[in-house]
């Protein structure tokens, strides 16, 4: 008769105890025991150990599987170990150039250990010049670049709003392979903004397919995201068609259905969507899990056609008199689908005490009507930016839930998702409403950003991975930044790793600068 080990648990329990006494133990120079790994696959959490050896995880194995030595043991006691986060769309490009702020800790206290720069079609040029800049100065975390379709055109066309003719189109396809050559991941694209706003879908397909040449992604914040030209639907077809002519993987920037004309949109968008993945058609998308966007003051409201030739330009258009109704008919409409005065809070003034007041409250104050007052303050201040609250939340739920949803900050100054992403969803959407479960969010946040944006050896707890790795309890993640005081840490990483060195040590900033210039 056959004897039965595995319906006898404590036969097999025996059997795995002679084995590991058996084999040659392992020796790492950190051991993570303990806690339950979910490995960035969207599985359920399982009780692993985890043992790093330089840079690399170099043991993943079920407790009392194998013997394993550590120089440093570190027992994290029923806490959750995951990869660390990969945030596939940030403005950090200066942040990560600047001496005192190079550490990245916003996003390390959520738990992100590689971030992408470059998106909505700005980005640093050449790319080879900030990638090496950052690898030669240190940094927190990994990073990495997208190479801008407006920086490309602004260089070969400047502002102007016209289409891009042959010679024009050719420049801009030598930059776009230069950058791909030096170590971009893909193109951004910021189509609802100038100069990207002129471009034709066909100059568009034809950088995307250099792109595509070289494996690369092409990541778009779409023309509309609402109802202000094209519309939002027409955008999602556009995207479409340029992942499908150019064949090459599409990825939609913060996803949403912005301002009222477009709300309870999510299934048509979701929809639209899933039709091309059927065909194909490579998509995803990420998203924040805010209901408030953040945009420049004239991006929100003054109609594009107004920018052509640049700020000084279109600061002249707003003194012609023969342009003054049609500007006015422009700014009022656009205010119309962001939702009012009220709903329009400004960030990132020069005068400062502007900086949490309504664009209602200043035309109080000064006594103007809206579209006056718009263009006072842009005449003073042509970099200001407004949070504007203009999303639905079930739009956001609708698609938090789509499996080709990642995470993504957008983190920009002034908005509390730069500081509180990561966290936020986690304690909103999966501990608080129950959007979403555990496994989905980390993969949401790692595994699937790796495979989509091409980054290799991160993203998963698998030996030979790179140790970009947080630990946490669920229950005390939290994000505490808000639009009043939008630059206040979250909490609740309790050890994180980047590249094997233990960045945040039971809470604590170690100060160490791991992070790597990551190249495709």
């Amino acid at each position: 008769m056959k004897s039965n080990i595995i319906g006898q648990p404590w036969l097999l329990l025996w059997a795995i105890m002679l084995m590991a006494a058996c084999t040659p133990p392992v020796e790492v120079d950190v051991l993570i025991t303990g806690g339950w790994v979910l490995d960035g696959s969207h599985s359920p959490a399982r009780r692993l150990d985890v043992g790093v050896t330089g840079e690399r995880i170099s043991y993943v194995g079920v407790p009392g599987e194998r013997k394993v030595i550590g120089k440093a043991v570190v027992d994290i006691d029923g806490l959750y170990l995951a990869p660390g986060f990969i945030d596939p769309h940030t403005h950090v490009e200066r942040e990560l150039s600047d001496p005192k702020q190079k550490s990245n800790l916003r996003y390390l206290r959520q738990g992100v250990t590689t971030v992408f720069a470059g998106n909505d079609g700005s980005s640093p040029m050449p790319v080879k010049r900030k990638l090496d800049e950052w690898d030669r100065n240190g940094i927190g975390t990994n990073a990495a670049l997208l190479v801008g379709h407006g920086s490309v055109r602004r260089v070969v066309m400047g502002m102007e709003a016209k289409e891009a003719d042959a010679q024009a189109l050719k420049e801009m396809e030598k930059l776009v392979h230069k950058s791909m050559e030096e170590g971009a991941f893909g193109i951004s694209t910021g189509l609802f903004y100038a100069p990207g706003s002129f471009a034709t879908m066909e100059e568009v397909i034809a950088l995307s397919k250099v792109v595509s040449a070289h494996d690369g992604i092409y990541d778009t914040h779409m023309r509309d995201e609402g109802s202000y030209n094209i519309g939002l639907m027409n955008a999602v077809k556009e995207t479409i068609a340029i992942g499908e002519k150019a064949g090459v993987k599409v990825h939609i920037s913060h996803i949403k259905c912005l301002g009222t004309d477009v709300w309870d949109k999510s299934p048509e968008v979701i929809k639209l969507v899933e039709d091309a993945k059927k065909r194909g058609v490579h998509v995803t998308a990420n998203q924040y899990p805010y209901l408030a966007s953040r945009t420049s003051l004239k991006a929100a409201l003054v109609p594009r056609w107004a920018e052509d030739g640049g700020y000084e330009k279109m600061v002249e258009r707003f003194d012609d008199p023969g342009l003054r109704d049609t500007l006015v008919a422009g700014i009022t409409e656009n205010l119309r689908k962001r939702g009012g005065p009220e709903s329009l809070i400004f960030s990132d003034a020069v005068d400062e005490t502007m900086n949490g007041k309504s664009l209602g409250d200043i035309a109080k104050k000064w006594e103007m009507d809206l579209p006056e007052t718009t263009m006072q303050v842009l005449r003073q201040d042509g970099g200001i930016k407004v949070i504007s609250f203009n999303m639905k939340e079930s739009d956001l739920e609708r698609f938090m839930q789509q499996p080709w949803v990642m995470t993504g900050s957008d983190g920009g100054a002034g908005h509390p998702r730069q500081f509180g992403t990561f966290p936020r969803k986690m304690h909103q959407y999966v501990e608080v409403e129950k959007v979403i479960d555990l496994p989905f969010m980390v993969h949401s946040s790692s595994g699937l950003t790796a495979e989509t944006f091409g980054v290799k050896e991160r993203g998963f707890v698998k030996e030979g991975y790179y140790a970009d790795l947080i630990v946490f309890d669920p229950e005390k993640v939290k994000d505490i930044a808000t639009f009043e005081r939008p630059y206040e840490e979250a909490q609740g990483m309790d050890y994180v790793w980047v590249n094997g060195e233990l960045i945040i040590n039971q809470g604590n900033y170690t100060g160490k600068l791991a992070g790597k210039a990551l190249r495709k």
